[in-house]
């Protein structure tokens, strides 16, 4: 299904963005858990919601996001995974298990499902984390929403052979990335360069992100222990104790409902079809006109999203 961009509340909810009001309206906090410290952002009121983001990216990403789900009544949490944004780069635990273990022990210690699950929304390697969250600790998710991202080990790999230009532009990394040294080798002082390419290869609202979020993203991902972090992700996910751990978890279905919504500049079909194999019961789709990027490029369509998948329904969903 190909869901229809609502470019004009996407430009204005991007338009409304103003550091120093955002800042009236939420903090940011930090937890220990699992001996590691992560860093969140955290504001407004009711029933909680979780945002977790992908790289090269941190809880940044759900700026625009975040002031529309406060405005319908949530409290928003949105959380730096170990190793991204300002959370701490420790030398391993980048394996699912592990991260997924990291964001259940942020939920009990802050409390957040003393009236029982929570709803968590996922984006890029926030999906990895979401998902194993959910497939672990079902009790911790009330309704799970991924968006734009492969799965490793359950997702279907790419064609064999060489890939076409448009795939090679997104997916190219994920080799790339898992390669040892060479990245280091090439990224290390580069850092603006790398993420000034990636915004502008996998977007296609590139203007949506600003020099000044540019430079966010740069100050964290020249952070002490960033690149490492940011790479062990894709070497441990792609392990083969990692994959072997994807396929077990995905054995069991979900029996939360889930949301799974691609771009049509990403992923596309690919998300929604993987977790229709895995979950008893799935709603999404394709959002047009967008790039990888959709809580940047697509906030206000994407806010629209959640609020429809939050509404309780007693008619099945669409995509099941």
């Amino acid at each position: 299904m190909l869901i229809s961009t609502n470019t004009e509340a996407d430009r204005q909810a991007i338009a409304a963005f103003q550091t120093a009001t955002f800042w009236q309206q939420f903090r940011q906090e930090y937890v220990e858990v699992n001996g590691i410290r992560l860093h969140y952002v955290t504001g407004g009121s009711g029933e909680p919601v979780l945002l977790l983001p992908g790289w090269p990216q941190s809880w940044y990403a759900w700026r625009y996001v975040m002031p529309l789900l406060v405005a319908a009544g949530r409290r928003v949490i949105a959380v730096d995974p170990r190793g991204l944004g300002d959370s701490a780069h420790p030398a391993d635990g980048y394996d699912m298990t592990t991260t997924a273990n990291d964001i259940h022990q942020l939920i009990a210690t802050l409390k957040l499902n003393e009236s029982g699950p929570i709803d968590v929304v996922c984006h890029d390697i926030g999906s990895w984390i979401g998902y194993a969250l959910a497939a672990d600790w079902p009790e911790d998710v009330k309704r799970l929403a991924l968006f734009d991202a492969a799965l490793p080990g359950i997702s279907p790999p790419p064609p064999s052979g060489i890939p076409t230009d448009e795939a090679n532009v997104k997916s190219w990394h994920f080799a790339f990335n898992r390669l040892n040294d060479l990245p280091e080798i090439l990224f290390t002082g580069r850092e603006r360069e790398l993420i000034s390419w990636l915004f502008a290869a996998k977007s296609l609202k590139s203007w949506s992100i600003t020099p000044a979020d540019l430079e966010e993203y740069v100050r964290v991902n020249q952070l002490p222990g960033a690149l490492r972090s940011a790479l062990s992700y894709y070497r441990t996910g792609f392990s083969p104790a990692s994959l072997a751990a994807a396929r077990q978890r995905a054995e069991k279905k979900l029996l939360m409902p889930v949301l799974a919504v691609g771009a049509e500049g990403s992923v596309g079909d690919t998300l929604l079809k993987t977790l229709q194999q895995l979950a008893v019961e799935v709603k999404g789709g394709v959002i047009a006109g967008v790039g990888h990027y959709i809580p940047e490029e697509a906030p206000a369509t994407l806010a629209g999203l959640l609020a429809d998948f939050f509404i309780p329904s007693g008619s099945p969903t669409d995509g099941r």
